[in-house]
């Protein structure tokens, strides 16, 4: 359940504490922050660290239950945030996302992640090595978190776009075939679109609070006020990738119906050719069908070049036919 568990002062990671009911009153006698990081608890697991830490029941039943959007929640004791880490395979062309639920206090940190998607020991890693930003406190962490999330958002909306242009110019492929595998395809793409957005549009009302921008702004508490303008970074870093996936969301859009454009335009142009072979057909068959008639008085019927004649004729109207098809477009 706990995947780590320190005690911070002044920036420095100083100890792990024995028991988990010893690390508050540790952290607070350090006048530091205990950081606990926990993955996919089960609920006696997390009833521990629920009483030491004195969390709100509502946020704890969101931690455990996971499938949240992302928020934040201001209690009378802790701050609640989730984020959703996403991760992107080029290979499946699939979106996956984790869930991160983040519990801010005056002298502690619990992390708690669900999905193989979400670890934090990289960024953990990172703040332990720079003390300077590891010494503001358990604001600190929310930042890096948020941070470390918003930056890998930029990272899979670049990849998305790049798979995207080479999907766009598989349709538009002068020889384009295998219709019915790219419209699989380009649907594909558009959940994972919206997947993506579920993650990444919902996070910026939160930031918005956090950075104290717009009417949302303000103070929010057990955050540092000098931590705003770090904030803002991390909001204006997730606008710009909102703004990438709508542009995303827009050109699949573009791209599904040029594409189905482009199959009723063929249709239309496989139609054309059923009914101009169906016409030349047709003059043949209607001459031939004259003469297939057993009557004892028709036209030409003792004619000695009555036979070459009739089928000279039918070259020649089938010619004629062809090449008014032909200059049509038809064919």
């Amino acid at each position: 359940m706990i995947v780590d568990c320190a005690v911070y002062r002044d920036g420095h990671r100083t100890e792990r504490p024995q028991d988990l009911s010893d690390a508050l009153d540790a952290a607070r006698a350090a006048g530091g922050f205990v950081w606990i990081g926990l993955h996919e608890p089960s609920v006696r697991e997390f009833d521990l660290v629920t009483e030491e830490f004195a969390l709100h029941p509502l946020a704890v039943e969101d931690a455990l239950k996971a499938h949240q959007r992302p928020k934040l929640e201001v209690y009378d004791d802790s701050l609640f945030m989730v984020l959703k880490p996403v991760v992107y395979e080029p290979e499946s062309d699939t979106v996956s996302a984790g869930e991160v639920m983040v519990f801010v206090g005056d002298s502690f940190v619990v992390t708690v992640r669900h999905g193989e998607s979400s670890s934090l020991a990289a960024i953990r890693h990172r703040l332990e090595g720079d003390p300077e930003m590891l010494a503001k406190g358990p604001t600190a962490v929310l930042y890096a978190i948020s941070d470390a999330t918003v930056d890998h958002y930029l990272d899979v909306a670049t990849e998305l776009q790049t798979d995207l242009e080479e999907l766009e110019a598989e349709v538009f492929e002068p020889e384009h075939g295998g219709a019915h595998h790219t419209a699989s395809r380009i649907y594909t793409f558009k959940r994972q679109i919206l997947e993506f957005r579920r993650a990444t549009v919902p996070l910026a009302v939160p930031l918005t609070r956090l950075a104290g921008t717009g009417t949302l702004g303000g103070g929010v508490p057990f955050v540092h006020e000098k931590a705003r303008p770090f904030f803002r970074d991390v909001n204006d870093h997730l606008s710009r990738v909102n703004e990438s996936v709508e542009g995303l969301d827009r050109l699949v859009s573009d791209i599904l119906s040029a594409h189905l454009a482009q199959m009723s335009v063929r249709q239309n142009d496989d139609m054309r050719k059923i009914s101009a072979f169906a016409a030349m057909a047709a003059v043949p068959t209607l001459i031939a069908g004259v003469y297939g008639m057993n009557f004892d008085h028709m036209p030409e019927l003792h004619w000695l070049w009555g036979y070459p004649v009739v089928i000279l004729l039918m070259a020649a109207l089938e010619v004629l036919l062809y090449r008014t098809f032909k200059r049509r477009g038809w064919l």
